[in-house]
C-alpha cells in the first residue's frame, strides 16, 4: 500500500490542487460578473449574489481541505472525506438547482456549470482506489 508521501499520491493531489484552484478562479469570475452587471444598472437577484459568494466560499474550504490531506498531518483522514464528500455534493448541487425552471438565467447557469465541471473532475481523483487506500490504513 502507498502511504500519503508517495510521489505517486503526491502528483494526484497536485492535479486535485490544481482543479480546485481552477474551481475557485471560475466561481470568482462568477462572483465579479454579478458584480460588474450590478453596478452597471443590469438586473441581478440576490439568489445570484448568495450563490456566487457561497460556491466560492466552498471552494477556499475545499482547497484548504485538499492541502490538510494532501499533508497527511494530523486531520488529514478527515479532510480527505470532506473533500471526496464535498468534490460530489458541489457539482450535483450546482446543476440541480439551476435545472429548476425559473430559479436562475441561463448565462448564470452556465457559469455556474463550469465551476461544477472542474469541482467534479476533483471527484474522480480523490474518490479514486489509488488515494482511498492511501487513507484506509
Amino acid at each position: 500500500m502507498e502511504t500519503i508521501n508517495h510521489p505517486g499520491i503526491q502528483r494526484a493531489f497536485g492535479k486535485a490542487k490544481i482543479l480546485v484552484a481552477v474551481y475557485g478562479a471560475l466561481s470568482a469570475a462568477v462572483l465579479i460578473t454579478v458584480a460588474i452587471l450590478a453596478i452597471t444598472g443590469h438586473t441581478v437577484t440576490s439568489f445570484m449574489w448568495g450563490r456566487s459568494a457561497g460556491v466560492l466560499a466552498s471552494a477556499a474550504v475545499t482547497y484548504w481541505l485538499t492541502v490538510l490531506a494532501a499533508r497527511g498531518a494530523r486531520g488529514a483522514r478527515g479532510a480527505f472525506l470532506r473533500v471526496r464528500i464535498i468534490s460530489i455534493v458541489m457539482p450535483v448541487a450546482i446543476i440541480g438547482v439551476d435545472l429548476i425552471p425559473g430559479v436562475t438565467t441561463a448565462w448564470f447557469a452556465m457559469l455556474q456549470a463550469t465551476c461544477a465541471l472542474a469541482i467534479a473532475a476533483v471527484a474522480f481523483i480523490v474518490n479514486g482506489s489509488r488515494l482511498r487506500a492511501a487513507f484506509s490504513g
